[in-house]
């Protein structure tokens, strides 16, 4: 017996969790192959198999319209389709405008074709249905390819089967303007999942370009420019001032503020010196630094960032769409049914065929699943416009019918329940006027880009504090920046460093404990080696997020605060807001502590804003982008809050509730109109006609319904 191994392929075209499914059973009854997992978020398959040839786990694939290469094959070989063997629907992976994409192309031709057909059968309505035939047509063609695909594959009731059997039925009994439209619709959702999943994958990939491409490598007592990716295990590289860290290393020579913010989440800039260890990506602020290299480009942070989330979107188990489960009973029946009505009573009674083959096409038409194939996509439509109009982006119905059922929300700390930027709290003025204080501090820090430097310029020009020039301006590294102001020798600096000059009171030291206490950074000014003024900063909490996690709480909802940030820091803004604290924490241990809240039954959402949040983003049930958050966790997130208001995080929960309970109702419409027509018809009250209009209106009825979403606002 072959031993079994694991292979992982990239897969060009998947956009749904259905194309998922079909690949994965298509796969699956390859003989070799035991195990199937594919990710249609990432783009990516895992095969478990006993030395199965990588040709026929191709053939299988591409049998469906999808392309497959290995996973170290470049994207774009992955994404695109080979000329000749494309299936029209599925688009490239990601490659190029989403208009330009294949998709797109074929929802245009078959919505051009459909306007021209409503044209001509108003100018030559002798032709008019065989316009409306051409432009059905259009779209079912390549719908009816994938369903038989799909079909020789393992998958017979696939929404593309299910698709086909709707528009051939209606077009049998005459119904092919409304055929031809429900098809253009379906083209329509089908495309924007597309659009979705490339911007997804995209935007994964896009976190290696965090890490700079070049590095400057020292050998042999000469430094020259590398590619970044060359660099070994025990190399030494030189980083400038303003530079991304190319590498994880530890620094053996210098002293700097290093911005960790893309991997821990860390709020203010941390000062690092010999034998700390900094990551990839991350920024060197101040000092030009000599470092080590610890990891290798394909083991280094940000690479098992993305490693993280591709693994995270992977193990999620592709979710079937709702029509498609019940089409696997529906469909079927509705077909049985049907042919039973028009057969039975003919061979069995004597009775007309004329009529009973009637009423067996009345009775397909009945159970035509126009109206739900439209209803539960126009509700999901319309919550999610009304949520964009309040700024709440959720990337497809999956997401928002999953919001409901959330029991845990895990929230990131900076940018999240705080605003994501330092500010002055307290100014403490010590023999002089607090403007003054406060013009001095700001003329040290003119035109520095630190964030300490930014809150007191901000807190300046908020207090319209007049800012004198400063002369011989210098930063003094890991204590703070010196220079003359107005005929004074000023110093700006960490207390400890202005301990070093000169001697802080009881009071002043017991008054920066109480602050330190409160999570918040000090900074002590000196004019002539004499304190004149102590400076607080932190960032703060959002107005709003008090009452919104009472708001969740009350809803029977967990709430944690995970966040990169210190200890104290963590504790102080967690104590303010009432929730509980997870301090410190790596990307991985972000995405742990989301793995333990679902293992302990929970369904978790993860709320966050930055690039340390992707792995947790995508390992919870569902994740949720703060506003003004990275492209990176934006794009890994399945749903995002624009106006960065903690208040949404409770208001999308609601709107997730309230767009189910209208799905509910659709179908009950949907389903009831079909079985009171489909017993009237069976006993003669009712034919054909008013079998038509039992669909369409059906579809009607459950379209308007799904209209008054639109009116939802949320809780203000």
């Amino acid at each position: 017996m072959a031993e079994a191994v694991k292979a992982r392929y990239r897969v060009g075209g998947m956009d749904c969790a259905a194309c998922a499914t079909k690949i994965e059973n298509a796969v699956g009854r390859i003989p070799g192959v035991t195990e199937v997992g594919a990710s249609y978020t990432a783009g990516t398959m895992n095969v478990v198999h006993e030395n199965v040839p990588f040709i026929a786990i191709q053939k299988a694939v591409k049998s469906l319209g999808y392309t497959v290469t290995s996973h170290d094959a470049p994207a774009q070989a992955a994404g695109a389709l080979d000329a000749g063997e494309a299936q029209p629907g599925h688009p490239e992976l990601d490659e190029g405008p989403w208009w330009k994409t294949k998709k797109a192309l074929l929802t245009l031709s078959c919505a051009a074709a459909l306007v021209i057909a409503y044209l001509v059968g108003l100018l030559l309505p002798a032709v008019g249905h065989w316009a409306f035939l051409a432009a059905l047509l259009v779209g079912l063609v390549p719908i009816g390819r994938r369903a038989v695909a799909g079909a020789v594959s393992g998958t017979p009731f696939s929404i593309e089967t299910l698709m086909t059997i709707a528009a051939v039925g209606a077009v049998i009994i005459g119904a092919t303007e409304e055929a031809a439209t429900v098809v253009l619709l379906f083209l329509v959702g089908e495309l924007l999942e597309g659009v979705a999943a490339g911007r997804a994958r995209a935007s994964i990939r896009g976190l290696t370009q965090l890490v700079p491409k070049t590095a400057f490598l020292e050998e042999d007592g000469q430094t020259r420019a590398v590619a970044a990716d060359s660099l070994r295990v025990g190399s030494m590289i030189m980083v400038r001032p303003g530079d991304r860290i190319p590498a994880d290393g530890e620094i053996l020579e210098g002293s700097s503020s290093i911005d960790e913010a893309p991997v821990t989440g860390e709020s203010l800039p941390k000062r690092k010196s010999v034998g700390d260890t900094v990551f990839a990506g991350t920024i060197n602020a101040d000092a030009v630094l000599r470092i080590r290299v610890t990891a290798a480009a394909a083991d280094n942070t940000i690479a098992r960032v993305v490693k993280l989330v591709e693994e995270a979107q992977a193990s999620k188990a592709p979710t079937e769409r709702f029509i498609d489960r019940f089409s696997k009973i529906y469909t079927p029946g509705v077909l049985v049914v049907g042919a039973l009505v028009a057969v039975v009573p003919p061979l069995l009674f004597g009775q007309s065929w004329s009529e009973w083959v009637y009423k067996g096409l009345a009775v397909l038409l009945i159970g035509c699943p126009c109206a739900l194939v439209v209803s539960t996509p126009a509700a999901i439509a319309a919550g999610l416009s009304a949520g964009a109009r309040r700024g709440l982006l959720l990337k497809g119905g999956a997401v928002l019918e999953g919001l409901r059922k959330i029991t845990a929300i895990a929230l990131d700390k900076t940018g999240t329940l705080t605003e994501g930027k330092p500010v002055v709290t307290d100014i403490v003025a010590i023999g002089r006027e607090q403007r003054q204080v406060l013009a001095l501090a700001a003329a040290l820090e003119s035109g520095s880009s630190h964030p300490l430097a930014l809150a007191i310029l901000a807190r300046a020009n908020a207090d319209k504090a007049p800012i004198p020039p400063t002369f011989g301006a210098r930063a003094i590294g890991g204590k703070g920046v010196a220079g003359k102001v107005g005929g004074e020798d000023v110093f700006l600096g960490s207390p400890h460093a202005v301990e070093e000059k000169v001697l802080l009171t009881e009071a002043q030291k017991s008054q920066i404990a109480a602050y330190n206490d409160d999570g918040k950074t000090v900074s002590v000014l000196l004019a002539n080696d004499k304190v004149i003024g102590v400076f607080a900063i932190r960032d703060e909490a959002r107005p709003d997020a008090v009452t919104a996690l009472k708001s969740l709480r009350d809803q029977g909802i967990e709430t944690v605060m995970l966040t990169g940030d210190n200890k104290r820091t963590a504790a102080a803004i967690g104590g303010a807001l009432g929730i509980e604290v997870r301090a410190e924490l790596l990307p991985e241990d972000k995405q742990r502590i989301v793995r333990e809240l679902q293992s302990a039954g929970k369904v978790v959402a993860k709320v966050g804003d930055g690039i340390n949040d992707a792995p947790a983003l995508a390992a919870a049930d569902i994740g949720i982008a703060m506003g003004g958050g990275t492209d990176v966790a934006l794009e890994t997130a399945d749903a995002a809050i624009l106006h960065g208001r903690v208040a949404d995080i409770p208001n999308m929960i609601d709107l997730s509730r309230t767009t189910m309970g209208n799905i509910a109702q659709n179908i009950t419409i949907a389903l009831g109109l079909k079985a009171v027509f489909l017993v009237t018809t069976i006993v003669g009250i009712t034919g054909l006609w008013p079998a038509i209009l039992a669909d369409t209106g059906a579809t009607v009825l459950v379209t308007a319904n799904a209209m008054r979403l639109l009116a939802w606002k949320g809780k203000q």
